[in-house]
C-alpha cells in the first residue's frame, strides 16, 4: 500500500510536470519525481535477505531508431539497478534482455516508457541547423546526448537515495551489493560471455539532445505504447 502512494505521488508531481509551460517547473517536477522514484527503489527493499529472486524481461524497440531506443531502455535500466544486455536485433526490432529485482524492473519499465514517449516528442520538434552536414546524423547524435544526460540525472538521484540510507545506518549497502552480485549471477547464467560496446556520434545534435533530456517528463507507463514507435 505505502509503495502504491508513493508510485501515485510521483505520477501527480510528472502530471503537474507536462502541463506546464514553463521549464523550471518542469526541471522541478521531474527533480522531485525522479528522487522519489529513487527512494522507492530503496523502500521497496525486502526486510530480510533470500526473499526474492532476480528476474528478467526482453524489451523490443522497433524502427525508426530502434537501436538508438534500445539504448534509452539499457541506460535506464542499469541507472535503477537492473543489468541490460542489448541481444541484438528480431523480426521486429532490437532486442534489450533486462535482468533485475521485481521493484526495479518496475521502475526502468516505468521510466523508460514515459521517457520513450519524451524523446519521440523532443525529436519531432528537431530542426538541424542550417549548416549541419547530415541531418540524421544531427539526429541520432541528439538522441544519444538525451539519453547519455538522462542516464546521468537518474543515476544522481538513485546516488542520493543510497546516501541517505546509508546515513540513516540501515545496511543499506550491503543488501544492494549483495543484489547486484544476485543479478551479475543471472545475467552470467544466460550469457556466459558478455561483449562491451560504446556507441559513436558523428552529428552535432548531442549537446542538444542533453538540454532537452534535462526537462524530461517522467510520467507515462506501458513500454510498448504507440507513441515510443513514431521516433522519426
Amino acid at each position: 500500500m505505502r509503495e502504491q502512494r508513493t508510485l501515485e505521488r510521483v505520477r501527480k508531481l510528472l502530471a503537474k510536470a507536462e502541463r506546464t509551460d514553463n521549464e523550471h517547473e518542469r526541471a522541478t517536477f521531474m527533480a522531485a519525481a525522479s528522487a522519489l522514484m529513487a527512494k522507492h527503489g530503496i523502500d521497496a527493499l525486502p526486510p530480510g535477505a533470500g526473499r526474492e529472486t532476480p528476474g528478467d524481461r526482453v524489451v523490443t524497440l522497433p524502427a525508426p531508431w530502434a537501436r538508438e531506443k534500445a539504448r534509452l531502455v539499457s541506460l535506464v535500466a542499469q541507472a535503477v539497478r537492473c543489468r541490460p544486455l542489448l541481444i541484438g536485433r528480431g523480426d521486429d526490432g532490437q532486442r534489450v534482455h533486462v535482468f533485475g529485482f521485481a521493484a526495479d524492473l518496475e521502475r526502468a519499465d516505468l521510466l523508460a516508457t514515459s521517457l520513450l514517449l519524451q524523446m519521440a516528442s523532443g525529436l519531432a520538434r528537431v530542426r538541424p541547423p542550417g549548416d549541419a552536414v547530415s541531418p540524421r546524423a544531427y539526429r541520432r547524435s541528439w538522441l544519444i546526448g538525451f539519453t547519455d544526460e538522462v542516464y546521468r540525472l537518474l543515476c544522481a538521484a538513485e546516488a542520493g537515495a543510497e546516501s541517505d540510507a546509508a546515513a540513516a545506518g540501515t545496511g543499506t549497502a550491503l543488501v544492494l551489493a549483495d543484489r547486484r552480485a544476485e543479478v551479475e549471477r543471472a545475467v552470467a547464467a544466460h550469457y556466459p560471455r558478455v561483449r562491451m560496446s560504446v556507441p559513436r556520434t558523428s552529428g552535432t545534435g548531442y549537446r542538444d539532445g542533453v538540454a532537452a533530456a534535462r526537462h524530461a517528463d517522467l510520467g507515462r507507463t506501458g513500454m510498448a505504447s504507440p507513441a515510443a514507435r513514431e521516433l522519426n
